[in-house]
C-alpha cells in the first residue's frame, strides 16, 4: 500500500511541475512553447488560465493529502525507529 502511494505522491509532483511550468505569469512561461497559443485560441485565454490555476491548486491539495496519509501510514506500520549506535 506503502508502495502504490508513493508511486501516486511521484505522479502527482510530476502533473504539477508541468501544470506550474505551463501558467505564464505576466508575459513568460513556458506556455508558448508547448504550443500554448493553440490552446489559448481553441479554449479562449480566461477559460485556459483558469483551468491550469484550478489544477494546480487541486494538485498541491492532493500531493499534501497523500503525504500526510503516508507519513501516518510509515509511522503506525514502523513503530519507533531504533537508536543508532556508535
Amino acid at each position: 500500500m506503502i508502495t502504490l502511494l508513493t508511486i501516486l505522491i511521484a505522479l502527482v509532483c510530476i502533473l504539477l511541475m508541468a501544470a506550474v511550468l505551463i501558467q505564464n505569469p505576466k508575459g513568460g512561461g513556458v506556455d508558448s512553447t508547448f504550443g500554448g497559443s493553440a490552446t489559448n485560441q481553441m479554449l479562449g485565454a480566461a477559460r485556459s488560465t483558469d483551468f491550469i490555476e484550478k489544477a494546480t491548486w487541486y494538485l498541491a491539495a492532493m500531493l499534501l493529502v497523500l503525504c500526510i496519509i503516508t507519513s501516518l501510514m510509515v509511522g503506525s506500520a514502523g513503530g519507533e525507529a531504533p537508536l543508532l549506535t556508535q
